[in-house]
């Protein structure tokens, strides 16, 4: 069982930065890819990124690439989305997932573990 918890949502102006932080319990975080998704108001869950259990390979979706990243701390067992150049598009509830798997995985089908959510609002 892991649990996830995810913080440093905010609101941010346009252009302006965040980054986010999902806090794992149990020893063997390090076993487990790691993702970020949000949600938008009225509009269905989005893959943002992807790590596998080392950190040593990351995806992004095309609407971030660029802009966001992805990074772990398997001793802190943590996981971070740095957020930068915001857009109003981005505003979302962004949450954190682990999968029980070494790989980058993309799909939220395929997630067993999820935190509650941190709301990002980003004015124009």
């Amino acid at each position: 069982q892991v649990q996830l918890v995810e913080s440093g949502g905010g609101l941010v102006q346009a252009g302006g930065s965040l980054r986010l932080s999902c806090a794992a319990s149990g020893r063997t975080f390090r076993r487990y890819a790691m993702g970020w998704f949000r949600r938008a108001p009225g509009k269905e869950s989005e893959f943002v990124g992807g790590i596998n259990s080392s950190g040593g390979s990351t995806t992004s979706a095309d609407s971030v690439k660029g802009r966001f990243t992805i990074s772990r701390d398997n001793a802190k067992n943590t996981v971070y989305l740095q957020m930068n150049s915001l857009k109003p598009e981005d505003s979302a509830v962004y949450y954190c997932a682990a999968a029980d798997t070494i790989g980058v995985v993309t799909t939220s089908r395929e997630y067993h573990y999820w935190g509650q959510g941190t709301q990002v609002t980003v004015s124009s």
